[in-house]
């Protein structure tokens, strides 16, 4: 192996949990209160803030399928589509299946959608999607809204939260099962250096990795910690090679870096057109959908445009909306693009593709499990399958949410088994004196009643793809 490896110094302090979660999106902070629900001991780490994730910065909305007349088959056909042959068709459909209840569920937990006058969810269409199935909150900051409410669940729960701590390696027991991880607190807090989260299970929630790019929308936050830390661990990943590039990012000049701002794809699902210098729509007759086709088509669509014409952007023309739609329907786009001396209300907006989102990342099974025992992912950071060689527009929120809480429900159950082997253990008159030696579905090694055995999952095969489009998950009852 290249490169060079930095060692820090031996944790100065520690503290012990059930549970650590690496990251504050939707994906670990979902992850965390169905953790601390569960009875679970948990403790949330994350790189600066609890808001300053990359989900705070989403616009266009949560997709499922919520709408009158729409169904989750119509949502996977459109994800698997959009994912160009490479999704994992299980993966897909659970996450469309379970995800109308969970939007419903975020909903419970205090997070505000826009609602019609009539008081359903208002709901937009976005590229790649066939119908009007994108939740939205405060017009285009819903990823703000969720966070809102997600950080005041957390904190109304009492969670013990380390912020501005840098999660260094995974800590490993003889056996090489996850024990927890070592950090660096960078900032004023209750802890301070190098130290470690003693805990059996770490979800790793950290994000995407946009900062290895000149042009991005992610935040400064982004930059692919937890792939380097899983790879370190000896976790496998796959599709790294599927980073998504939005196709309307507001351009600032070709020595413009870093995180720039974005242009939701919902401003192109209320009618807004793709064009070039000359106002011509050249994004008709590339494909169906126009500028509403996959990502992957429109970014191309622009870049060949900007090839032909020998031009650095193209423009995306929303005039017709009017003022009060862009104050109402986008206020944050409208205020981002003034801020840079542009008025969608009266010219174009200059735009081009820009580094947006990893598809790939550490790879896990259904219940969010790596390869490495005890080790869980989830969101940007994860590769579930789900996304194929391209995300469908504002699937991302919603695989946060889904996967989140199946690893919750995971950790819950390899929890609940655990306590129970204690209290046979621990009972020497018990009548399950013959055991045996199994390895349940979170890959802890464990003794079991040989009188149980039966009603009992007692083997899990691991996270297996014999193909990219299906996946091995065996048990033995």
């Amino acid at each position: 192996m290249t490169g060079i490896r930095l060692t820090a110094p031996a944790p100065g302090w520690a503290i012990d949990a059930d549970v650590v979660v690496v990251g504050s999106g939707v994906a670990g902070l979902t992850a965390a209160l169905r953790c601390a629900a569960a009875g679970l001991d948990t403790v949330v780490v994350t790189k600066a803030r609890l808001d300053d994730g990359s989900t705070r910065w989403a616009q266009g909305g949560i997709a499922a399928a919520l709408g009158e007349g729409d169904t989750p088959e119509q949502h996977l056909d459109d994800t698997l589509v959009a994912g160009a042959g490479l999704c994992d068709e299980e993966a897909v459909r659970t996450l469309v299946t379970e995800g109308p209840d969970a939007v419903r569920r975020l909903i419970d937990t205090g997070a505000h959608f826009d609602t019609t006058d009539g008081g359903d969810i208002a709901l937009t269409r976005e590229g790649g999607h066939h119908r009007r199935r994108i939740a939205h909150a405060g017009g285009d900051a819903t990823g703000a809204e969720i966070s809102r409410a997600l950080v005041d669940a957390v904190r109304e729960a009492a969670l013990h939260t380390i912020e501005n701590a840098l999660v260094l390696d995974l800590l490993t027991d003889a056996e090489g099962r996850t024990a927890g991880v070592s950090l660096h607190v960078m900032g004023e807090g209750q802890h301070d250096g190098v130290g470690a989260v003693r805990a059996p299970s770490v979800v790793l929630a950290t994000g995407g990795m946009g900062q290895v790019f000149s042009a991005t929308t992610n935040p400064s936050v982004s930059t692919g910690d937890g792939v380097a830390l899983a790879l370190r661990a000896g976790a496998e990943v796959s599709d790294l090679e599927f980073v998504q590039f939005h196709p309307t990012v507001l351009f600032l000049g070709a020595d413009s870096e870093g995180q720039q701002p974005l242009v939701s794809e919902a401003v192109r699902g209320e009618g807004a057109h793709l064009v070039d210098a000359d106002g011509v729509r050249f994004m008709l007759g590339q494909h169906e959908l126009a500028e509403l086709a996959p990502r992957d088509i429109v970014a191309k669509g622009i870049t060949r445009r900007m090839h032909e014409r020998g031009a650095e952007h193209m423009y995306l023309d929303a005039r017709h909306f009017g003022a009060a739609m862009w104050e109402q329907r986008f206020p944050t786009i409208l205020a981002a693009c003034r801020s840079h001396g542009i008025d969608p209300v009266t010219e174009p907006i200059p735009v081009a593709p820009a580094a947006h989102y990893a598809s790939g990342g550490v790879r896990t099974d259904l219940r969010g499990r790596t390869t490495v025992p005890g080790l869980y992912a989830c969101g940007e950071v994860a590769c579930t399958g789900v996304h194929g060689a391209n995300r469908l527009a504002s699937n991302s929120l919603l695989e946060g949410l889904v996967f989140a809480e199946r690893i919750a429900a995971d950790i819950a159950e390899v929890r609940r088994a655990t306590l129970a082997l204690d209290t046979v253990r621990s009972t020497s008159s018990s009548p399950y004196s013959r055991t045996r030696t199994y390895l349940p579905r979170s890959g802890l090694r464990v003794l079991l009643p040989v009188r149980t055995v039966r009603p009992v999952r007692i083997l899990w095969a691991g996270p297996s793809r014999r193909s990219r489009s299906t996946r091995c998950n065996s048990t033995i009852r």
